[in-house]
């Protein structure tokens, strides 16, 4: 496995467990978006597979960021909620690589190209690699850019080769407190 200029080709399994993330917006240059497929354990570590969308950015700016996990204790559930990007300092990302399971926001792409073979999406920064698993013949789409605003997710990973959140304020709570 290499690592090269802040690129990381993630190799971990994902959790047993999805998260929430929203942003007020998100401007992203270099896109590239591809099927794959995540594993994993379940909370009761049986083997679990992921169909996701793999949305790449080689650098990202991304105002009001919210992510958000509830995990289930004998004593209830607790939520971690971590907020970042908010007032003039937005969050800032290089190689960033997120794998979604359901997107829903305002999305504008300049020079768009879309029935690309993954392997040749070459805006973005490439396929991931690691433990996922995505065919580099497979459907992909490509732009020189991108803006999502409102932006409603919920994934299973996200790998970055930086990740500056700025105004980073992380919380835990009992019960079940989301993102949205």
């Amino acid at each position: 496995m290499a690592l090269a200029q802040g690129a990381l080709a993630a190799s971990f399994s994902v959790s047993g467990q999805s998260f929430k993330v929203t942003a007020e917006k998100l401007v992203g240059s270099g896109f590239s978006q591809y099927g794959a497929i995540d594993s994993g354990k379940s909370l009761e570590g049986k083997d679990e597979h992921h169909p996701v969308a793999v949305s790449a950015f080689k650098k990202a700016t991304i105002n009001n960021l919210c992510q958000s996990v509830v995990t289930p204790t004998p004593f209830g559930n607790v939520s971690l909620l971590l907020r970042a990007g908010g007032g003039s300092k937005p969050v800032e990302a290089s190689n960033l690589y997120i794998d979604v399971a359901d997107l829903s926001a305002d999305a504008t792409f300049n020079n768009i190209d879309i029935g690309v073979a993954a392997k040749d999406a070459s805006k973005g920064p490439g396929m991931k690699g690691g433990s996922e698993q995505a065919n580099p013949f497979g459907f992909a789409q490509q732009a020189d850019s991108a803006t999502l605003t409102d932006v409603k997710q919920t994934a299973w990973a996200t790998t970055a080769g930086t990740f500056k959140l700025s105004g980073l304020k992380m919380s835990l709570a009992t019960g079940t407190k989301e993102c949205y």
